[in-house]
């Protein structure tokens, strides 16, 4: 709830583009202009750490609504839930900077899709967060990447996985939930 009115202002905007510009290609970069408020600050007067996440999720809704995602999943009865993510931090955004959240859906394998969220600056990159991210029934049960794509009647044109994003959502997984995960320090 923290970022409720930008998220609010940011599903009205991206509506209102669908509507004018038409559905965008599951492929496309989708860029939210935002600005560095004072609520987003930490005690150094910069951009907290744990803000970008909660911004990035404004591209995300950007994204999921202009390409006609979030259409089929209200459909469907479908939800997205992020699995694991991921940060690079270059430099900071400080008070009042104005940035662009760009976002792009970078690929997906067998259960789980992958999206990467920037922080830019006339054209350079502050931050960058990859997320993976899985679509689920709420009746329970993974929706497989055929049927998501049949739902947005389009085919699966996406590039494959490079390998290296295929090796962070290995290297950063952690036991299914039907497996036990105890807390134990070594």
């Amino acid at each position: 709830m923290n970022v409720i009115w930008r998220t609010l202002l940011t599903i009205v905007r991206a509506r209102v583009l669908r509507a004018r510009r038409g559905q965008v290609a599951p492929d496309a970069v989708g860029r939210v202009r935002l600005r560095t408020l004072p609520t987003d600050l930490d005690l150094l007067g910069h951009m907290n750490n744990g803000r970008y996440a909660s911004l990035f999720d404004l591209g995300r809704f950007d994204l999921l609504i202009r390409t006609g995602v979030w259409d089929a999943m209200r459909a469907h009865r479908w939800y997205a839930v992020v699995a694991s993510e991921t940060i690079t931090f270059r430099k900071s955004l400080t008070l009042w900077q104005p940035f662009t959240v760009e976002s792009r859906l970078y690929g997906h394998d067998d259960r789980s899709v992958y999206l990467i969220h920037r922080a830019v600056v006339d054209g350079e990159v502050y931050a960058e967060m990859i997320v993976r991210a899985r679509f689920l029934r709420r009746g329970g049960g993974i929706v497989g990447n055929d049927e998501l794509f049949a739902a947005l009647g389009r085919p699966d044109d996406l590039p494959p996985l490079p390998a290296w994003v295929a090796d962070w959502a290995a290297a950063s997984a952690l036991p299914s939930t039907r497996d036990a995960a105890p807390s134990l320090w070594r």
